[in-house]
């Protein structure tokens, strides 16, 4: 003998959004682990290899000189007087923050140097040098 409940014979109209927002933040990992490797890939910079590196997780803030010289904030070209303004604006909100530094290899000394003093000068005192293990 069957018994049919009344309530369950209802047609489902409401749209179940769980597993839709489980793929979209599967996504979204993927993308911010991928992130860095595809970044570094566009800006064209070929970072000096060694034996050793170091990793740290922690807030950061991604400095690179190209080969001509130029400063990138985040992937953006900027100028010194914003990239300043920027690191005292994150030292503000997140004060345990760490400057990444990547430098083409075809750059020259003094521009690594002057990015360098311009964190340093900002009031950001951690910062690291980014380089490939060989």
């Amino acid at each position: 003998m069957q018994i049919q409940d009344s309530e369950n014979d209802q047609l489902i109209t409401g749209i179940n959004i769980t597993p839709f927002v489980d793929v979209v933040l599967v996504l979204l990992v993927i993308f911010m682990v991928t992130a860095p490797i595809i970044a570094k890939d566009i800006l064209n910079l070929h970072l000096p290899k060694t034996a050793t590196t170091d990793s740290k997780s922690m807030s950061n803030i991604a400095v690179a000189v190209n080969k001509q010289g130029q400063l990138l904030l985040n992937g953006m070209l900027t100028t010194e007087e914003n990239l300043r303004a920027q690191v005292i604006e994150t030292i503000k909100t997140r004060p345990d923050t760490q400057a990444i530094i990547s430098a083409d290899t075809g750059t020259e000394y003094g521009n690594v140097v002057r990015a360098i003093d311009i964190i340093k000068t900002a009031g950001l005192s951690k910062f690291a040098i980014q380089v490939e293990k060989k």
